[in-house]
């Protein structure tokens, strides 16, 4: 994407949250005229947290936890106003019932008022810091004996930062090990902008414990903080393979598999050019992408499997008839899970941390633990 469009959906997104504030001031005028006053103020706030949240502009601040807080803070007050602003005619309609039925509404109303911003507290105190393995078992076609029982553990989108601390991640990787699985692969995003500990975050990565070694692709983070080179030249010192358009054979019990990986493939850019000359006949190929968007050009070009992140499961994920609604689920159809065409597989993992704001909604984090079977 052109660099004059890049920040379309920002410059969007803040322009819509700024439009709610005014209606939100509309409303309260009546009540209070000093709202004028905090309406301007929250509108500087939202325009400074958006602005800072972008990583190209983050990355040349200062790495200050408060500027963290503040972009957090403004990120969080634009979902909820959002959310009121969404309530406010149920908030009005009530008065046309009458007494009976609008004590009941009542009720119900104040209820869903403040439930954009309990659902924010639960995502940010509670469900943020919920880690947990999930398994799941990945059918392959094909697959030779030795690698039937497979197990991989999966770690992406760490974001290691003002919301995740050095601390979790020890804790996390600590859970990884337990799994004893025979290989460990990271899927990118271990910081979010240039100032975060990506050398201290390395050096955790590294106790990851697994027969075949620790293996990984980058993220579109580690692009934003220009640390693409050093991430791989730092990782190769302390063990981790960072494939970088490259792939590598593992031995298991005679079997080969082959695995490969990418840079963060941008969206809407030509995909995985290149990638299918990684691909080698007679073995079970995985391939390593950040970006899940890239499953249906990998799958026509022959991997058997790719391993995904990108997405953190929606991070704020609303349930609605049976569909999951996000965020993300504007970007790529491939949000979560496991997804399968004829002959190839993708897995989406939620991933660790956390992006624009610290709260998992429906999305906690995890450690993705993958089991190979034969079909």
């Amino acid at each position: 994407m052109q660099a004059r469009w890049r920040y379309i959906p920002e410059v969007l997104t803040l322009m819509a949250a700024i439009w709610v504030q005014f209606r939100l001031a509309g409303w309260l005028l009546e009540l209070r005229h000093w709202i004028r006053m905090a309406t301007l103020g929250c509108c500087l706030w939202l325009f400074f947290g958006f602005a800072f949240s972008i990583p190209a502009h983050a990355g040349l601040l200062p790495n200050w936890q408060w500027l963290a807080f503040l972009r957090a803070g403004a990120m969080l007050w634009a979902i909820c106003s959002t959310g009121a602003v969404i309530l406010y005619p149920l908030w009005k309609g009530v008065e046309r019932f009458n007494p009976e039925r609008r004590r009941a509404l009542v009720v119900l109303r104040n209820t869903l008022a403040v439930a954009p911003l309990a659902a924010a507290g639960y995502g940010t105190f509670l469900e943020r810091n919920r880690f947990h393995v999930r398994e799941t078992r990945v059918p392959v076609r094909g697959l030779a004996p030795g690698l039937n029982g497979l197990l991989l553990v999966q770690l992406t989108d760490v974001h290691l930062g003002a919301f995740l601390s050095l601390k979790d991640l020890q804790s996390v990787v600590d859970m990884a090990n337990e799994t004893r699985a025979q290989l460990a692969v990271f899927t990118g995003d271990l910081i979010t902008t240039a100032g975060d500990p990506l050398e201290a975050g390395l050096q955790q990565l590294a106790r990851l414990r697994a027969d075949a070694g620790v293996w990984g692709c980058l993220g579109n983070h580690e692009i934003y903080a220009n640390a693409e080179n050093l991430a791989a030249q730092w990782g190769a010192r302390l063990g981790i393979g960072f494939l970088r358009r490259a792939s590598h054979q593992l031995k298991f019990g005679g079997a080969t598999l082959n695995l490969a990986g990418v840079d963060y493939q941008r969206l809407r850019a030509p995909y995985l050019r290149g990638a299918a000359r990684l691909i080698v006949p007679q073995a079970a190929n995985i391939l390593l992408s950040h970006n899940p968007d890239v499953f249906p050009v990998a799958a026509a070009q022959g991997w058997d499997l790719v391993l995904a992140g990108h997405t953190h499961g929606g991070q704020i994920s609303v349930e609605i008839l049976g569909e999951n609604l996000s965020i993300a689920r504007l970007y790529t159809p491939y949000v979560y899970g496991l997804y399968r065409s004829e002959t190839s597989a993708i897995y989406v993992s939620r991933g660790l941390g956390t992006v624009g704001v610290p709260t998992r909604v429906g999305a906690p984090p995890e450690v993705s633990l993958i089991r190979l079977c034969a079909i």
